[in-house]
């Protein structure tokens, strides 16, 4: 497996893992919709947190994704909702 597809499959899991987490907050529903939620929260948690110059203080690299995915996963969610 070439270093390239070892990141979309870690990109892939962090927003799996984000989608969880954030399903388990704020209710949700089930592995798509957690994957689609996690990867696209990864997109706007990232964002956010750049945006407002927010750092955790985290060394752990993967941690500090899976955070930011949560929280942008969650906001995702939240925005959904509104809408629909």
């Amino acid at each position: 497996m070439s270093i390239a597809a070892q990141g979309w499959v870690v990109f892939l899991l962090i927003g799996l893992v984000a989608g969880f987490l954030a399903s388990l907050i704020v209710g949700g529903g089930g592995l798509i919709s957690c994957l689609v939620s996690g990867v696209i929260g990864a997109f706007v948690g990232g964002f956010l947190f750049n945006y407002f110059g927010i750092s955790l203080g985290i060394e752990n690299v993967l941690v500090v994704e899976i955070i930011h995915a949560t929280v942008g996963a969650i906001v995702v969610v939240l925005l959904a909702r509104l809408i629909v």
